[in-house]
């Protein structure tokens, strides 16, 4: 199973679970992919245009990059590892400061100082490289391009069910999936692509946790950010696991 393509890879998630978005790949690139877009020319929030890939039929390809920055919300790039953290994003994640933008905060964190540490406790963050390229599962026909993670979305059934497939053949009960803090993009591409220095590297990450996602991202449902070696282990193990005993998978 471990010559399973992408395009099976999400085929089979798909089928097992009854996914409607659909799977979507993160990996990095030197080169733009042919017929892919910037972000931001679909949402200034990068996780908004990851979802939005996910959910809009046949979209192409999306890549962000440290020179197609522009237009990008400040915070999500520095998140995908493009720039440093900026010194305000302390405040405006907890109480404010009257010396940023009038005092703006999104009151996560109970103080600045609590938010500082939060942020240093991730670790350096890496780009995958000149560009990272997020993909339906579905449309990489070729050769791997080098695929770092896998994200899903989908209804609660349906990520739990995800979630339960991971543990199939795990050991350690608790820290196999996570709900870490963070933004959307964070959980979506971030930590389980392996770009955070601190974030475990044998865990799926489910979320999103940031509420400022609430004015768009279904009230119904959630994400699941799969490291690929996880994702192509949870596809081997359909048939054998209760996705395959209890119900037709293929």
């Amino acid at each position: 199973m471990s010559s399973l393509t992408l395009k099976e890879i999400g085929s089979r998630f798909t089928r097992a679970v009854g996914l409607v978005a659909r799977p979507l790949c993160v990996y990095g690139s030197e080169e733009i992919p042919a017929r892919a877009v910037p972000v931001s020319s679909i949402s200034p929030c990068i996780a908004r245009a990851i979802f939005t890939t996910a959910t809009s039929g046949e979209a192409p390809p999306i890549y962000v990059g440290g020179d197609t920055i522009r237009g990008c919300c400040p915070g999500g790039v520095s998140w995908l590892g493009f720039k440093d953290f900026p010194p305000w994003v302390k405040y405006f994640v907890s109480t404010g400061s009257k010396d940023f933008a009038h005092g703006a905060a999104e009151y996560l964190k109970a103080s600045p100082e609590i938010a500082e540490k939060s942020i240093k406790a991730i670790g350096k963050v890496t780009p995958l490289g000149k560009y990272i390229v997020i993909q339906a599962c579905e449309d990489i026909l070729g050769e791997d391009p080098g695929v770092k993670s896998v994200v899903c979305f989908g209804i609660g059934e349906q990520i739990r069910n995800l979630c339960s497939l991971i543990y199939f053949r795990k050991t350690d009960t608790f820290h196999s999936v996570l709900t870490p803090f963070g933004p959307a993009c964070a959980t979506f591409v971030t930590y389980p692509a392996g770009m955070a220095e601190n974030a475990p590297k044998d865990s799926a990450f489910i979320g999103p946790t940031d509420p400022t996602v609430n004015s768009w991202f279904p009230t119904n449902h959630l994400a699941i950010g799969i490291p690929i070696h996880m994702a192509r282990a949870m596809s081997a193990d359909l048939e054998e696991s209760f996705m395959g005993k209890k119900r037709p998978v293929l």
